[in-house]
């Protein structure tokens, strides 16, 4: 079960009375982000296609009942890499909640690392589909709700990594949630809506519970693999991988009031590195 949110930075209240929805929530950036955003009071709903999803909510919901957090956390598994997956994860956080105030699209993530010849045709639209389609499907799930509301918060989780070796089709698809995040912020702040995104770099996590793709077998993909992990560190000024947690901190930000007057912004989140 999910341990409550341990970061020194959490502000009470800021998300009372917020309905969020964080989508690939069941590990990684995304479960830190909601169980932020469960200590700041909000009402959260995390959405992913692992059904650990489940345990990791029952967590939040019981680190904010001992906390007196007023915030709450329930579930949603959906692939969100099908437009039907992610109206249903919509769906589910209206009828539960009436409304969606918040969403923070984070699923997404490099499943091969290769020089790009030596991806082929089904690896190329894997990468796309993993790391672009979510983004564009939820965010287009959620617009007629936020309308019709006159407000919400969008954030996309894109990456620096739309400069970096060995990842071309994840670059493509992450320059993609870019290119996404600046074109709607444009075109629904009309509607009360702001659209925002971090760009985070590398970043230390434990071994995933659920993984993205196979493991490197021979020396030829460690090498490649490694390559990815040289570059990324070299190009960061602090010569460091980032911790979940300061993934997290700036994603709640932008999803806050806080930030009421930025949208359309690409925030790098990487130790320096602009990407």
């Amino acid at each position: 079960m999910a341990a409550p949110y341990a970061g020194q930075y959490v502000t009470p209240g800021r998300f009372g009375g917020k309905v969020a929805v964080v989508t690939g929530a069941a590990q990684g950036i995304g479960q830190k982000v909601a169980e932020r955003i469960g200590a700041e009071g909000g009402a959260v709903v995390l959405v992913d296609r692992a059904d650990l999803v489940h345990d990791v909510a029952r967590g939040i919901g019981e680190a904010a009942r001992a906390s007196g957090s007023g915030g709450s956390a329930t579930a949603v598994t959906a692939d969100l890499e099908t437009f039907a997956g992610a109206t249903q994860a919509i769906k589910a956080a209206l009828a539960a909640h009436g409304r969606v105030d918040v969403l923070v699209n984070n699923v997404g993530g490099t499943i091969w690392a290769r020089p790009y010849e030596e991806y082929d045709e089904d690896k190329i639209e894997k990468e796309i589909r993993r790391s672009l389609f979510p983004t564009l499907w939820t965010c287009r799930a959620v617009l007629p709700a936020m309308i019709e509301q006159g407000s919400g918060t969008i954030v996309n989780v894109s990456s620096v990594a739309t400069r970096g070796m060995h990842r071309v089709p994840y670059a493509a698809a992450k320059g993609g949630v870019n290119a996404l995040t600046q074109s709607l912020a444009m075109e629904v702040a009309g509607h009360g809506i702001r659209v925002v995104a971090t760009a985070p770099g590398g970043t230390e996590a434990p071994p995933r519970k659920v993984k993205r793709g196979p493991d490197a077998e021979s020396a030829t993909e460690k090498d490649w693999y490694q390559t990815i992990v040289d570059q990324t560190v070299e190009s960061s000024f602090m010569k460091r991988y980032g911790t979940l947690d300061e993934q997290a901190a700036p994603i709640v930000f932008l999803a806050s009031d806080e930030a009421s007057y930025l949208t359309g912004s690409i925030l790098p989140v990487a130790g320096g590195d602009l990407g």
